[in-house]
């Protein structure tokens, strides 16, 4: 207890060093929390992604559609459930700025394949009976005030044209992780208009997506699929949904691989930060130490002193540092949403920000403790501050 009660006292010596210091670790994990949830959101999409859905797309591109007489083909394959479809559309609401995420979807099919988005039997009848009915996730409702009835115009860009849509339902997740940024409308609406605007892009779809009876076979069905279409106009590439997602993070490889460079880096900082200030405390406790020892202190009694104090420094940043986390990243959160639809710190980044101040705490003490134990009394007590 008294050693507990020296260490607290020692540590509050030069408050404004220790503030400083307890700053700049608290900004450095607060750095940490940030950069590791942007990461985290980066692969939202692929941990939501359910194990018995495959996507299948046009061998060449995304950019490139397949023809949705694929469709009938794609499920005679042994071990599909059922297949619906879904089209990038990529319409502007009122400015680019507004950015999210809007699909052309098979109606018919399309909610029963994610049963993560959720809507009332009103919102799915009304979406069913509607031909330019849409719906859309909670989040993005919010974002714009959007109400069931209100009516919504895109500004198509691969499908041309000013497109009015009425939103007819405001689907919520089913799991944390569900995306509620999207907007979801009917298929034939479109393809309706382009029958009449341009008769040559009708009956063409973005991507496939199947339900398999069993995920272990995931691989064989893929396969399957894909042998249907060899050699034609139109050759498809499937994969598991998870696969179709992470291909999106590895357009953006570069860009993770240098966040997580720079969460590393933030620890160095930490390191150096609190590492700096446990050597000028050593430095000016020789005297000090030496008066301890000739008074029956042991070696253990000086370590245990410089290691509390680097500890007790660390769990102040280490904490401050956490607190500070959560209201920023719900402002990260508001700021990224049309990129990131889900963007939340998790608990497991939590415990390494906290494991990170820990081991940071701990490095920070050794040399200053190694010197102050090998520091000859006689030596120690020549030194005059």
């Amino acid at each position: 207890m008294r050693l507990l009660k020296i260490i607290y006292r020692n540590t509050l010596r030069h408050w404004l060093r220790t503030s400083l210091t307890v700053f700049g670790l608290a900004i450095a994990v607060v750095a940490f929390i940030v950069i590791r949830t942007t990461i985290d959101a980066w692969y939202a999409q692929s941990e939501a992604a359910s194990p018995d859905r495959l996507v299948t797309r046009h061998a060449v591109s995304l950019t490139f559609f397949l023809p949705l007489a694929y469709a009938s083909r794609i499920e005679d394959v042994d071990g599909v459930n059922m297949v619906s479809h879904a089209s990038w559309f990529g319409g502007i609401y009122v400015e680019p700025k507004n950015f999210f995420a809007n699909f052309a979807v098979d109606h018919t099919t399309y909610l029963d394949l994610y049963p993560e988005f959720q809507l009332s039997d009103e919102e799915r009848t009304a979406f069913m009976s509607e031909r330019n009915a849409a719906v859309v996730g909670r989040k993005l409702a919010d974002r714009f005030g959007w109400q069931v009835g209100d009516r919504v115009q895109l500004q198509g860009t691969i499908f041309p044209g000013d497109w009015e849509l009425v939103i007819r339902g405001i689907y919520t997740g089913a799991r944390e992780n569900t995306d509620e940024s999207s907007m979801l409308f009917r298929w034939d609406f479109v393809d309706e208009r382009m029958r009449s605007e341009s008769p040559g892009r009708a009956g063409y779809v973005g991507t496939f997506i199947e339900r398999i009876d069993d995920p272990s076979r995931a691989a064989d069905i893929s396969s399957k699929i894909d042998a249907l279409f060899l050699n034609s106009i139109a050759e498809t590439k499937t994969e598991t949904e998870e696969a179709f997602n992470l291909s999106f993070v590895a357009m953006a490889g570069s860009i993770v691989l240098g966040l997580k460079a720079i969460s590393i880096l933030v620890i160095g900082i930490i390191l150096l930060v609190l590492g700096n200030t446990m050597a000028m405390t050593a430095r000016e406790r020789v005297s000090e130490y030496a008066v301890m020892k000739t008074l029956g202190f042991r070696p253990i009694h000086i370590v245990g002193l410089i290691f509390g104090e680097s500890l007790f420094i660390a769990a102040i940043g280490g904490g401050l540092g956490i607190l500070l986390a959560f209201p920023l990243g719900a402002l990260v959160q508001i700021a990224l949403s049309a990129f990131f639809p889900v963007y939340n710190i998790a608990v497991v980044t939590v415990l390494l920000a906290s494991l990170a101040a820990f081991v940071v705490g701990l490095l920070a003490a050794v040399f200053p403790a190694i010197k102050a134990v090998r520091t000859p009394i006689v030596d120690g007590l020549r030194i005059v501050d």
